[in-house]
């Protein structure tokens, strides 16, 4: 089993360590009393209606944030790849049910934190416990912006338009022009709520028309 000391290098380039040396976060996450705990393919992290009061981070691994529509067919919300956060925001809340569910994509090892430890008055009255809290706070809207970014992408008005956003936005995320995204086909029109034909239609149609390159999960905006 992957324990968090195992990725304390990895932890230090997070940004909820930001400013938080290395030799301080075995300790920290003592404090708050974070624990890891695996997930197999498929298994929920966070099921939809549940009160979630842990959040989480990806210490290896994938998942994917997922929804039900009343006609049965699966959004995708957003994919959580290692190194990211995960229920930052039902966890600040976690009176209210979850409206998603999050499922790991392959194995995947979390460290869940109860977000009470974080916000409740340290001990030990600790600097870096201070730290970790702004740090969240940043977290929490940064997420706030990724799924107004998420909204913007799915109200573009044609097929061609939806995928340039997203596309756009990995690029600027990713800071460069060619980069891999996490997700076959299939999950990529589940993403832009699109038909899987049209995708692949219109892929083909903006690569003949030299606006992107791609092969299989690589794409390259021209």
């Amino acid at each position: 089993m992957l324990s968090f000391r195992e990725c304390i290098d990895d932890l230090a380039k997070m940004a909820l360590f930001f400013d938080i040396e290395s030799n301080e976060i075995g300790p920290l996450l003592d404090c708050v009393r974070a624990k890891v705990v695996n997930f197999k393919k498929g298994e929920l992290i966070i099921e939809e209606g549940s009160n979630v009061a842990d959040f989480g981070i990806m210490l290896s691994g994938q998942s994917r944030s997922i929804k039900w529509d009343q006609t049965g067919r699966l959004c995708i919300i957003t994919f959580i790849e290692k190194g990211n956060v995960l229920g930052v925001m039902r966890a600040a809340n976690s009176t209210h049910p979850s409206p998603i569910s999050v499922e790991a994509t392959v194995d995947s090892a979390v460290m869940l934190i109860p977000f009470i430890n974080v916000v409740a008055r340290c001990e030990k009255n600790c600097a870096t416990h201070e730290q970790f809290l702004h740090n969240y706070i940043v977290e929490v809207a940064e997420k706030g912006l990724e799924l107004y970014e998420r909204i913007n992408c799915l109200l573009e008005p044609t097929v061609r338009d939806k995928i340039l956003a997203f596309l756009s936005r990995t690029s600027r995320d990713k800071g460069n022009k060619q980069f891999e995204i996490p997700m076959d086909r299939n999950a990529m029109a589940e993403y832009l709520n699109i038909e899987r034909s049209s995708l692949s239609r219109e892929l083909s149609k903006m690569k003949r028309d030299g606006v992107i390159d791609y092969h299989r999960n690589s794409f390259k905006i021209m």
